[in-house]
């Protein structure tokens, strides 16, 4: 089974796929490479794949190439996560997903958050307020030290 690999902070200018295939050679002659261009510039949008062909081999790879200096600037890899139907602009869709996931979070929740903050766009532009305040969440990540936050403020208040 195949691995795609995200390749993020790539140099936003005239990027072949060869030049990117040349510093994964020597991972194998079965890593194939992919770069994201601009339709109108044909210039590199900053992100790129490369697809292995095992789990462990995309392990080694991460391991061995994530921060690896290409052309002045360090390269970001990650597990790819699968494409959904539908999602146009494929940068901004893969970098929130991938960051998500790597932090524990999933897929879901970042869609959700997505739609989130297009319904409360969409209210602000009518003549109704809005009361975002319910609708905004912590990050899941804080989640837990906000709550520790917020008990530490209610013990000070309760006190003084």
């Amino acid at each position: 089974m195949s691995v795609r690999l995200y390749i993020g902070n790539l140099p936003k200018e005239e990027l072949e796929r060869q030049e990117l295939q040349a510093v994964f050679a020597e991972a194998g002659d079965s890593v194939t490479t992919k770069v994201i261009k601009d339709r109108k510039t044909g210039k590199c949008r900053g992100f790129g794949f490369v697809t292995v062909n095992s789990d462990e081999q995309a392990d080694q790879i991460i391991e061995k190439f994530n921060g690896y200096m290409f052309k002045d600037t360090p390269l970001k890899i990650e597990k790819a996560l699968p494409r959904s139907k539908g999602q146009e602009d494929e940068e901004q869709s893969h970098s929130s997903t991938a960051t998500n996931t790597s932090e524990g979070g999933n897929q879901e929740k970042t869609s959700n958050r997505r739609s989130n903050k297009k319904s409360r766009r969409s209210s602000n532009t009518s003549n109704q307020p809005s009361n975002t305040s319910d609708t905004i969440q912590p990050d899941p990540r804080w989640a837990s030290e906000l709550e520790k936050l917020k008990q530490m403020l209610s013990a000070q208040t309760s006190n003084g």
